[in-house]
């Protein structure tokens, strides 16, 4: 794995006051971790922004030349460990690394890329990258750029998962072997409403209206007095 040169000097203003006064003047405060001690170090800040936008800052080993008071240089294998950017401006606040030894292993974290297209796909199928990294652990002069899956024999339904991953000899995946890292999943097909059914769905005349326009169409009759009342009424006349 290849080396990025990064430039930085120790720092002997601490505190947040002079953590600003260091942002103001382009420079972005940090902290190197070693295994027993850490060195406080400031560094240019366009710099490791132009690592980061690399987008390959996370799994890099850093050579980085450590200058104090501007004389004597020393350099010191790292990885970054940690960063942190204000949430309302988006800007690095400040950065820390580990120092490393190439004789012992470490844990890092590695991007997955998905070669070859799935049989799958040319079904029909829609493939999903679930996991895009994967944790591993090697020595620093093993770590690959990168971890490539061929997912060419992958058909509709079928996934693979992380202990289907073929790592060459001294590179350890730390992972959950049983996590699935890409699957190809059946089209999703949208069926339309049988005729019948449209039929049926047509709006009707509700029975009960039908009904109630059935017995007002029908001659009301005025009911009839009864007979003791209408002769009741001629005795009166001739009275």
């Amino acid at each position: 794995m290849e080396k990025i040169l990064l430039k930085a000097e120790k720092r002997y203003e601490t505190g947040k006051g002079a953590a600003r006064t260091l942002r103001k003047q382009g420079l972005l405060p940090g902290v190197l971790y070693k295994k027993d001690s850490s060195t406080p170090i400031k560094l240019q800040r366009k710099e490791f922004v132009k690592l980061m936008s690399s987008g390959i800052a996370a799994h890099t080993l850093i050579a980085m030349e450590l200058t104090d008071n501007k004389s004597d240089k020393t350099e010191h294998l790292s990885l970054i460990k940690d960063y942190h950017v204000d949430p309302v401006r988006n800007e690095l606040l400040h950065v820390d690394f580990i120092e490393i030894s190439m004789e012992k292993k470490i844990k890092i974290t590695i991007p997955v890329v998905i070669i070859k297209e799935p049989m799958g796909i040319k079904k029909g199928g829609i493939m999903q990258q679930i996991m895009r990294e994967i944790q591993i652990e090697c020595l620093p002069a093993d770590i690959p750029d990168k971890i490539e899956v061929d997912a060419s024999a992958l058909d509709i339904g079928h996934s693979l998962h992380v202990r289907d991953i073929a790592l060459r000899e001294g590179l350890k995946i730390l992972s959950d072997p049983q996590a699935v890292t890409v699957t190809v999943s059946a089209p999703v097909v949208e069926e339309a409403a049988p005729a019948a059914a449209v039929a049926e769905a047509a709006p009707t005349e509700p029975e009960l209206i039908k009904k109630t326009k059935a017995k007002e169409e029908e001659p009301v009759e005025e009911p009839q007095k009864p007979q003791k009342e209408q002769k009741s009424q001629k005795e009166q006349k001739e009275k």
